[in-house]
């Protein structure tokens, strides 16, 4: 009995120890989030000697101001719009192309889906790929953010053994009826890749949105400015801005104090925030399929 009872002890012990390291991780990984949600909705001039748990003056100053600043209104639509276009046509392009090196039929299939997968190991760089770009007229054009991630090999890969595993004798049912191969994708192969077509559009999604380098390499047209690329120019420039604050002279200092000013630091937490929050929305209506899709797309190789 008393061996039990120790037993017990010790792995209530042992439980008590895994969830306190849990919970501190979960902690450490969460906290910078919330310093940076915290800072953005407090008075700019109350939070010079820095926020720890609570907002200090409570407003919503940062983010009035943040959404007048020229192009900040535009480029969150080109985010938003590329976001969603981008994905969808990733997710249409990936699907069908890994369906097809699926089928028997397909002429010379397993060279084509190698051919695809050598693609992931080699680059070829930054000047060959704008000479491309200029090629194809995609310079300075919304287009430049949709078409080179239309296909992906990593998910071309995830797909063709997604849809690998599941039954034949569905598709074969359907050929019987007499459904071509577009309407057995259509109908049967889209609807049962749920999973890890969800998955796919969860990475899809986060990178579109992520992504800046393209608009700084091939797009100079101010109205095509996606909403990452404003936050790197507002980064690079704090510093200016910082310095031209600690130029202003004492006059003009008494003046700011008595009205909240839009400070370096408060502009970065705020474009951060607005940034971040819109992707961090897509994980909770993605999750349930999430796990289940990347495992199952993992399994066999």
């Amino acid at each position: 009995m008393d061996v039990v009872q120790k037993r017990k002890l010790s792995d209530l012990c042992f439980t008590a120890i895994n969830y306190s390291l849990l919970i501190l991780f979960t902690i450490l990984c969460l906290y910078p989030f919330y310093y940076v949600f915290i800072f953005s909705i407090s008075d700019p001039a109350k939070v010079v000697s820095g926020v720890t748990w609570l907002p200090k003056g409570l407003t919503l100053y940062n983010y009035i101001s943040i959404f007048k600043i020229e192009g900040i209104v535009r480029a969150f639509m080109n985010s938003t719009i590329r976001t969603v276009v981008g994905t969808l046509i990733t997710l249409f392009c990936c699907s069908i192309f890994a369906y097809t090196v699926t089928k028997n039929q397909t002429y010379f299939r397993k060279f084509i889906y190698r051919f695809v997968i050598l693609t992931m190991f080699f680059n070829p760089g930054i000047i060959p790929i704008y000479l491309t770009m200029k090629s194809y007229g995609l310079i300075n054009s919304f287009w430049i953010y949709i078409l080179p991630f239309a296909m992906s090999a990593y998910f071309v890969i995830l797909l063709k053994t997604f849809i690998e595993q599941l039954p034949i004798s569905l598709e074969e049912a359907a050929l019987i009826d007499g459904a071509g191969y577009f309407t057995v994708f259509v109908k049967i192969i889209f609807p049962l890749s749920q999973p890890i077509l969800a998955t796919i559009a969860v990475f899809s999604a986060v990178n579109h949105w992520n992504s800046w380098f393209d608009n700084y390499l091939y797009v100079s047209n101010p109205k095509l400015q996606t909403l990452q690329y404003l936050l790197y120019q507002y980064l690079t420039e704090s510093q200016r801005i910082a310095d031209s604050i600690k130029n202003m002279n004492t006059q003009q200092m008494l003046d700011a104090a008595n009205q909240m000013v839009l400070t370096p630091e408060g502009v970065r937490m705020t474009i951060t925030m607005i940034a971040v929050i819109p992707i961090i929305l897509v994980y909770p209506m993605m999750q349930r399929y999430f796990v289940k899709g990347i495992m199952m797309g993992a399994v066999k190789g």
